[in-house]
């Protein structure tokens, strides 16, 4: 059978029946080409231009998207190109190595930025050695669970973005035709983004204060609607979906639409200084902006850490089941000379070879937090160890239960739980202020990286077995995939930070970067945390999980500006729109994956000419048109009034593209 005919069986996606065994595509008695000098190098190579695709979008906007579909779209079309026999295995290899570049980011962005947000300095090696060994524990916190997830519990976790990537390698055609259509979708959106950032043609944010009525409301009653009108974040949208969207938008719009409004119509005279740091401004003279970085965010990071306590409640019979199928593995392996009868679909790495991983990693971690200048002692050293083993292996199956499930990985709320619980520690150890403010970032980011690794590895593994490659190969090359990307993220935020930086006009997003100094600043500086804005957003997580509402994106929601949110809705919006018009339910199926490849396409072109931007930037080119940016005797600039217009256009050709009938 051709690799063009290759189909997954079809009780792929369902529960089996009694005695029923999933056989994957390849079969486990089949030698199949996987790790071969051409996947290394692919691999690698796509680690190298996503991880820096993937920084500049995750502090520009605040959201990484998952990298496993583009990178496994180009991998199709590069190897039929090629006319690469075998290239199915290979592809599998090339996708889980290119992958690491999408959390490495994640674990990176979400901490390391904020040192430089509070106005301290993180050096090189500091972000490399934090990635990289927090990568590492990721990969070996997660092969013990590994059976659980894609084998025991086969048909109970719908894995949406494994099912997505997989559906591309299966069914990518050798002539390369999705790689063509990705290479279209992107050469449109990243010429839309570059439009934007480098020339100005319009504004990068549609805000409702562009009219005049709008400027009046958002000064009076702090009421204001923002739309970020990048390509990028249009496909992001795409892909997450309407459902998760419209979770994450609901966040928003309860901050914006009424927290805000409602905290200016009660304490808009007073002064509130819930953390002790001085602040002078009266509620209702800051701006809906002020008002929610000052007070408002902070609802959401509780609401945030409180959906990741009830995570790990719920996931303790996970950890006990998949812990007991390890201990046997252990076992099985450890008194028997046959290990060869394993099947090579289900052939895992030793497991004294993870746990002699794992002792070598903790021993790593405590030399890198102790001589590499993090803490200041030995003691504390100790302590931080403790804290980045406990949490990381407990969140690990948080991290993999919520990409299961929703393909979503709450990482940074686990991660603001982390930075609280560590700067209370600290605090108790001894160190605190300037010095104890980077050792909690860098802390925190280790163990960020280490649960972005673990929800992003488990999508790696589910694809490997629906289509029958061997995990030990994955597992062993992953370690090399993730001391690439961590090298490149390092690398990457130098330049941005130099570049843009994380502060003052013009300055990168980086949401939750900002989100994570707001939480440690006041801890270590003798402060107090904002409790009371913490217990209301746990309230809210509460009664979310109560109603069944998916606490951990909605509370996302509450502290990502509004203006990165609402794109995401409008995005999901047309995946929504285009899988759903016809009764047809094949012709749904086909335009929904179409879709897929074109809002991949925006993502990876927005992204990849967003960092040519930056580098332009930095090598002092400047190409914006600033007049045409400066605000007008309306207060409003032309870029601004006819921004609606190319972002309205750049929807429609979604549309149309995705439901356009192929020749």
């Amino acid at each position: 059978m051709s690799e063009q005919n290759l189909h997954l069986p079809e009780n792929a996606h369902r529960e089996l029946a009694p005695g029923e065994k999933y056989q994957p595509l390849l079969k486990p008695d089949s030698k199949v080409p996987e790790v071969t000098p051409y996947s290394v190098v692919m691999g690698l190579l796509m680690v190298i231009l996503f991880s820096a695709a993937a920084a500049y979008l995750g502090l520009k906007v605040g959201q990484v998207f998952e990298a496993a579909i583009p990178i496994a779209i180009i991998a199709v079309g590069v190897t039929g190109a090629l006319g690469k026999k075998g290239g199915l295995g290979q592809n599998v290899i090339i996708q889980s190595i290119g992958s690491c570049s999408g959390v490495i980011v994640a674990g990176a962005i979400f901490t390391l930025p904020a040192i430089y947000i509070l106005g301290l300095e993180v050096n090189f090696w500091q972000m490399f050695l934090s990635s990289m060994l927090g990568g590492f524990l990721g990969i070996l916190f997660l092969i013990p669970f590994r059976k659980y997830f894609v084998k025991e519990m086969h048909g109970k976790y719908p894995f949406p973005e494994a099912t997505a990537t997989t559906q591309v390698l299966v069914s990518g055609e050798s002539g390369g035709k999705s790689a063509r259509t990705l290479l279209m979708a992107g050469a449109v959106g990243g010429l839309y983004d570059f439009v934007v950032a480098s020339l100005g043609a319009w504004s990068e944010t549609l805000s409702t204060t562009v009219m005049h009525w709008g400027q009046v409301v958002a000064d009076k009653a702090k009421l204001v609607l923002k739309l970020n009108t990048g390509a990028a974040v249009l496909g992001l949208g795409y892909i997450v979906g309407f459902k998760y969207a419209l979770v994450i938008c609901l966040g928003s719009l309860l901050v914006w639409l009424v927290i805000i409004p409602l905290m200016n119509l009660l304490w808009g005279g007073q002064v509130l200084d819930f953390m002790g740091t001085g602040i002078t401004q009266t509620v209702s003279s800051m701006s809906a902006d002020e008002i929610f970085r000052t007070y408002a965010r902070h609802i959401g990071i509780g609401g945030i850490a409180t959906a990741g306590i009830v995570g790990i409640v719920k996931s303790f019979s996970v950890i006990r089941s998949a812990v007991g199928l390890a201990a046997s593995e252990f076992r099985r392996k450890g008194s028997s000379p046959s290990a060869a009868r394993v099947e090579r679909t289900d052939r895992d790495l030793p497991m004294k070879t993870v746990v002699f991983g794992v002792a070598i990693a903790l021993l790593a971690v405590f030399a890198f937090f102790a001589l590499g200048g993090v803490v200041s002692n030995v003691w504390q050293a100790v302590v931080a160890l403790l804290i980045v083993a406990v949490i990381a292996f407990l969140f690990t199956t948080v991290a993999a239960n919520a990409i299961a499930i929703v393909g979503t990985n709450p990482v940074s709320g686990m991660t603001i739980m982390t930075l609280i619980i560590t700067a209370l520690v600290l605090v108790a150890a001894g160190l605190k202020g300037n010095a104890g403010m980077v050792a909690a970032m860098v802390i925190g980011g280790v163990v960020c990286t280490a649960l972005s690794m673990a929800g992003g590895f488990i999508t790696d593994l589910k694809i490997g077995y629906w289509i029958g490659t061997t995990p030990a190969k994955q597992e062993a090359w992953k370690f090399l995939g993730t001391a690439v990307a961590a090298a490149t993220v390092g690398g990457v935020m130098l330049v941005l930070n130099k570049t843009y930086g994380f502060t003052g006009e013009g300055s990168l997003v980086a949401p939750q970067a900002n989100a994570m100094a707001a939480v440690i600043q006041p801890m270590m500086n003798g402060g107090n945390a904002p409790w009371l804005l913490y217990g209301i957003g746990a309230v809210i997580a509460l009664l979310l999980t109560v109603f069944k509402v998916p606490a951990l994106a909605f509370c996302l929601g509450m502290f990502i500006p509004l203006d990165l949110n609402l794109p995401l809705l409008v995005g999901g919006a047309v995946s929504w729109f285009v899988s759903t018009r016809s009764k047809d339910a094949s012709v749904n199926a086909a335009r929904s994956e179409k879709g897929t490849l074109i809002a991949s396409g925006f993502i990876a072109g927005g992204a990849l000419l967003g960092v040519v931007s930056a580098v332009l930037k930095f090598a002092g080119v400047d190409i914006f048109l600033k007049a045409w940016n400066t605000p007008g005797l309306d207060g409003v600039s032309p870029a601004e009034k006819i921004a609606i217009v190319p972002f309205v256009l750049l929807v429609t050709f979604l549309i149309y593209q995705t439901m356009k009938k192929d020749r």
